[in-house]
């Protein structure tokens, strides 16, 4: 029977341990090998598991197919020192290695090291046992070293805190944009009925920003689909609205506040504006130059459009909210050919 034989089946790394000159490490020729380490070795070649074998006290290490995914482009590690192989974080992981190599075996999960497997540094995550091999006499000889990277789980679990931490802080802020909405609809209203209608439309514009938000990861908004979004409850027919200018992206903050005022906007001129009878039209433009943006919303054929009789929710977002969140200003006319309403400002940066 051959002497080689525990390494069958062992597949490329069993082939690479059968073809290896271990007559110029302190393991000597692989037929003289003791009987532990014979049967140590051919378990981890036969293993799916990713393993590594540490032997003797030059901690020379051997290790199986699955492990060569934790290794990555390291130089040959097989027949060198533990110490050499994983010089980048040794000061770390030495102390483990003695503590196994007393008799003590290790147990770690999601331990933290910042490796170097593919000529630059990266933090990974490994959950791994350093188990004492024993000969026949009961002394410890090497480790078996079973591991698994647990990178992909760790960043997932710190990834989920982030979003969970962020959607708590973005709900809240929604739910106190929606309690203002509230206080200054029905504070502010004639009838019951028609602050019930007021708000309803309110949140409905507020819930299509979101929802364009969301599409974006939270990101970043178009802001011709957030303009499109607040006016598709209001287009009595094609042709009324006319829509111009460049690619931009708004932040989260701006665009649900721009969502709401272009709702307004586009409820004032449905009731009281260019869009109360069939000839009247709405023009919408927007320049952006670096971050300097400017948003103008102008009626034409309807008639003068008379001024609010109080200020109410309407009036505070777009004289006050809207041009706070872009950092600018704005102008309302009533002109005799119909409202225009420019707002002046700068674009924030979406956030990452």
């Amino acid at each position: 029977m051959s002497r080689l034989q525990f390494l069958d089946g062992g597949g490329a790394m069993g082939a690479a341990i059968r073809d290896f000159d271990w007559s110029t490490t302190p393991l000597g020729a692989i037929e003289g090998w003791p009987a532990a380490l014979r049967i140590a070795v051919g378990m981890m070649v036969s293993s799916r598991f990713p393993k590594c074998i540490i032997w003797g006290p030059d901690q020379i290490t051997l290790h199986n197919d699955a492990f060569g995914e934790i290794l990555g482009d390291k130089p040959a590690p097989l027949g060198r020192p533990l110490k050499d192989v994983w010089s980048e974080v040794w000061h770390e992981i030495e102390p483990l290695v003695e503590l196994a190599y007393s008799g003590e075996p290790v147990f770690i999960e999601d331990f933290g090291l910042s490796i170097d497997r593919s000529g630059r540094r990266e933090d990974a995550w490994f959950t791994f046992c350093y188990s004492p091999i024993r000969d026949e006499q009961g002394q410890v000889c090497g480790i078996m070293d079973t591991v698994i990277e647990t990178t992909g789980k760790v960043l997932a679990v710190r990834n989920g805190q982030l979003i969970n931490a962020e959607l708590s802080h973005r709900i809240k802020n929604t739910l106190a944009m929606i309690s203002a909405v509230a206080n200054q609809t029905f504070r502010n209203a004639d009838t019951l009925d028609s602050a019930r209608e007021r708000f309803t439309d309110r949140i409905a514009a507020l819930g299509e920003a979101h929802s364009i938000l969301i599409q974006q990861e939270w990101t970043a908004a178009p802001i011709r689909t957030v303009i499109e979004g607040a006016l598709a409850p209001h287009r009595p027919g094609t042709g009324r609205f006319a829509l111009s200018g460049p690619p931009v992206l708004l932040s989260s903050r701006q665009a649900l506040s721009l969502a709401l005022a272009v709702n307004e906007l586009a409820t004032n001129a449905v009731k009281h504006g260019a869009l109360r009878n069939e000839a009247g039209t709405v023009s919408l433009t927007w320049e952006a130059q670096d971050e300097d943006f400017r948003l103008v919303w102008r009626e034409n054929g309807g008639g003068t459009c008379p001024g609010p009789r109080h200020k109410g929710f309407g009036s505070q977002l777009m004289e006050r909210i809207l041009p706070a969140d872009f950092s600018g200003r704005a102008e309302m006319t009533f002109a005799p050919e119909g409202l225009r309403y420019e707002l002046t400002g700068r674009l924030a940066k979406p956030e990452v």
